[in-house]
């Protein structure tokens, strides 16, 4: 008589998969790639709101901000990245650290509020940056920009937030085409990238700043429309973001939906599907 296996119990071994995809799925995303999504305009035109990007997490090395945070509010859980990793934090070191490029486009950790913000890295450790007349001065030296014609976009609610964008041709109505002058920046190793302009105002012109050594300069390229490191921490700013905040760098667009649910199949952009970050 053939002897019959004996097979575990199905829950069980259902929470078993669960537990080990978690764990997997968490290993993964600590070391190697983090998800990100575009939550604001502050990155346009390099990075739109509903962009879905990837984030290499090996391109610095590790801190303690190299640690997922899981913040779900409607469930009441918030453990994010200081408490579960916090016992690294302090030192302004990384494991295995590799120093930041110029005009990467970074994702890290806000030194004050913990939450995650992307930029363009601008200023390195001992730069003095200035901004006048909305042009970016990297010790003493402007980063030259070039007239590019102008970005456009409909005047439409944009992401879950439903944000609106700001329009440098004034109040556009619903529907209509709100635009922006654009322009390419050229940084002092070579980088190129757009920036946006929507009009003069306070944040166009800067006193001199002085990159503190351990620590970086961070901007939007949608410059009037980017809450950075020209404002302080204290005043809603980025301020300086010391090295250990890094979490890594914005390779490539995964996904992109320009509409409030990535399940809305009619507003995805499979032109930004995989699309190399620059």
């Amino acid at each position: 008589m053939a002897k019959t296996e004996k097979t575990g119990n199905p829950i069980v071994e259902t929470i078993k998969t669960v537990v080990y995809a978690l764990l997997i799925a968490g290993v993964f995303r600590t070391l190697f790639f983090q998800p990100f999504w575009i939550p604001s305009g502050s990155m346009k035109q390099t990075l739109l709101i509903g962009d879905f990007v990837f984030v290499n997490k090996m391109a610095y090395g590790y801190s303690y901000a190299s640690c997922p945070s899981v913040i779900i509010p409607r469930v009441g859980i918030n453990l994010d990245a200081k408490k579960l990793c916090g016992v690294f934090d302090g030192e302004n070191t990384r494991l295995f650290g590799t120093q930041p490029e110029r005009g990467d486009v970074v994702v890290f950790r806000h030194p004050i509020s913990g939450h995650d913000y992307i930029k363009r890295l601008i200023g390195l450790p001992g730069d003095t940056i200035q901004v006048i007349n909305a042009v970016v001065h990297i010790n003493g030296d402007a980063a030259p920009q070039v007239p590019d014609g102008q970005f456009e976009e409909m005047m439409e609610l944009q992401g879950p937030q439903g944000l609106r964008p700001r329009c440098a041709n004034g109040a556009v109505g619903q529907g209509g085409i709100c635009i922006k002058a654009r322009a390419i920046e050229t940084l002092p190793n070579g980088v190129s990238h757009a920036v946006l302009n929507i009009g003069a105002q306070a944040s166009d012109r800067t006193g001199v700043y002085t990159v503190p050594e351990g620590n970086y300069f961070f901007m939007g390229d949608n410059r009037d429309n980017s809450a950075d490191s020209r404002l302080a921490q204290t005043a809603g700013g980025v301020g300086f973001v010391p090295f250990e905040n890094l979490i890594g760098r914005a390779d490539r667009i995964v996904f992109s939906s320009s509409g409030r649910s990535m399940l809305f199949f009619w507003t995805w952009r499979s032109d930004r599907f995989f699309k190399a970050i620059k």
